[in-house]
Parts: C-alpha cells; sequence; structure tokens
C-alpha cells in the first residue's frame, strides 16, 4: 500500500488545518491507517489513528480534543482535522498503514508517505 500526504502549510496559533492522506495499491480498506509526526530534532512520533473500517479512532494525549481523524470510506482516503493549533504541533506529518487487526499497535505502522510539512507560527 503506498500513501501519499497532502495539506501542510504555516498556519497562526489557534488556526485549523486538515490534512489528507490519499492511499493506492491493493486494498486500502484492510489497512488501518495513523498518523505520526517529526518535529526537527525528535523522533517521530504518534498522533492518532483510525481503524479500517473507518469507526474506531484514538488519540494520544497531546492532541485529543483539538485533532480529528476520519475516513472516507469510498475512496479510503484518510483526513486529519487539526483545530487549535499549537506552536509545538509543528512538524513534518506522516501517515503509515498497519494490518487492521493491528490498528492499536503504534508500533505496526508503516509504509509512510512522504510527509506534509506543518508550521504553526505567528
Amino acid at each position: 500500500l503506498q500513501l501519499a500526504e497532502s495539506g501542510g502549510g504555516l498556519v497562526q496559533p489557534g488556526g485549523s488545518l486538515r490534512l489528507s492522506c490519499a492511499p493506492s495499491g491493493s486494498l486500502p480498506h484492510l489497512y488501518a491507517i495513523g498518523w505520526f509526526r517529526q518535529a526537527p530534532g525528535k523522533k517521530r512520533e504518534a498522533v492518532g489513528c483510525i481503524n479500517n473500517s473507518g469507526k474506531k479512532t484514538k488519540y494520544v494525549d497531546s492532541v485529543q480534543g483539538r485533532f480529528t481523524i476520519s475516513r472516507d470510506i469510498a475512496t479510503d482516503t484518510v483526513y486529519l482535522q487539526m483545530n487549535n493549533l499549537k506552536p509545538e504541533d509543528t512538524a513534518v506529518y506522516y501517515c503509515g498503514s498497519a494490518p487492521g487487526e493491528y490498528y492499536n499497535d503504534y508500533g505496526s505502522y508503516g509504509d509512510w508517505g512522504q510527509g506534509t510539512q506543518v508550521t504553526v507560527s505567528s
């Protein structure tokens, strides 16, 4: 499965952005999709994920209540809606896939896209 992120950009603190993760390849509906991010000088960290049916999501504490992951079942495109953005959200955002049964395991995600830069600054 190949993934392609888009939608990043420069936004002021408190603003919003929506990222997209578009799949291509075989049977994307069998895969859970996770969003991760990597800030300069830091390791890649999980943001949240959505299961293959789109009915279950989970988030890390730092984005809970501000970020929402959704999935278009018709296209299997996964979105990351980011609201009330903070400077510490600045990072390259990646989506990755995992076999559906490993939805809950952030360590199982891979096959990363190329990433999209999100910069939160005034």
